[in-house]
């Protein structure tokens, strides 16, 4: 059976917010079968959940942030790194507490995540997994931008960029992974988020990017990266702009068996996808395999190695 996942027991990191610059202190907590993923804001007396949903990413400028159901103010924000590490190695429930509005960016990558729940360990559940399936192409278009969902028997993506830029204009603009046959702890969990030098001082000004850095992101200039150590991937940007849009699909609760394909989108147009599925009627279904061979291209490498 494909059932339900957790972590074996709790593991803590310490990092710092990317946007707000805070130290935040990070929990991951086993959780039950059917919990999903739940933020709780520990820092808050008392206490405040933020279930995963769809419809609760209320802000997309620069990171995804959710809100609390009937405490807007309540929020926590850049959740898409570590969403994208959950969601990489098949984890369904766990608790997730956090001592600040942010969740820590430690290396920029979801490489740091994939660690912590590695370290945790893994167990089954006695629920079985669902999964949703996407019936009906659907798509989103903001001017050049787009980005679709379409029926396919696993999971697969296909992301294209265009900057523009010198540094990222010299590397692979299109990636394209298939979870059946690609790992994605070694393929894409390491690509760091990036940003430009120029934009760094209005991005401050209005309360983003202060925790920023060299050891958290790869930064450029007009023609060049910044980083000493340079890139991990030969196309490291079109892949942290992949692994950005698997933590914002995974936000709509369950692993999909779909194919994403996309050009230039980012944190609003993967959410605006997620609701236009969730709203079109015929477009997707829940669904569980009793068998894991009933769904062997939609049981991804790193689920199996995990």
């Amino acid at each position: 059976m494909l059932r339900q996942r957790t972590i074996r027991e709790r593991v803590a990191t310490t990092g710092v917010g990317l946007h707000s610059g805070q130290r935040v202190e990070l929990t991951l907590r086993p959780a039950a079968a059917g919990t999903g993923i739940v933020f709780r804001r520990t820092d808050l007396d008392p206490a405040i959940d933020i279930p995963v949903a769809a419809d609760r990413v209320v802000d997309t400028r620069m990171a995804s942030t959710l809100a609390a159901p009937g405490h807007p103010e309540v929020r926590i924000a850049t959740v898409e790194h570590l969403m994208a590490a959950l969601a990489g190695l098949g984890v369904d429930n766990l608790c997730i507490d956090v001592t600040a509005p942010e969740i820590p960016i430690l290396d920029g990558s979801a490489a740091s995540f994939v660690f912590l729940v590695q370290s945790a360990g893994l167990v089954e559940q006695a629920a079985l997994r669902s999964f949703v399936r996407v019936l009906r192409p659907v798509e989103i278009v903001d001017g050049d931008k787009w980005a679709r969902l379409e029926p396919h028997e696993g999971y697969c993506l296909d992301f294209t960029i265009d900057f523009g830029h010198p540094a990222i204009d010299a590397t692979g603009q299109r990636v394209r992974v298939d979870f059946a046959r690609t790992s994605f702890v070694r393929e894409v969990a390491r690509a760091r988020t990036f940003g430009f030098v120029h934009d760094v001082e209005a991005l401050r000004a209005v309360g983003l990017a202060r925790g920023g850095s060299l050891e958290n992101a790869i930064v450029m200039d007009e023609f060049r990266v910044l980083n000493g150590e340079g890139l991990r991937y030969d196309d490291e940007f079109a892949r942290h702009k992949l692994l950005d849009a698997i933590g914002d699909l995974y936000c709509i609760g369950h692993p999909l068996l779909a194919a994403y394909r996309a050009h230039k989108s980012g944190h609003a147009l993967n959410n605006r996808l997620l609701r236009e599925l969730l709203a079109t009627e015929g477009a997707w279904e829940k669904v569980t395999f009793a068998q894991p061979r009933e769904a062997a291209a939609g049981f991804p490498l790193d689920w199996q190695l995990a």
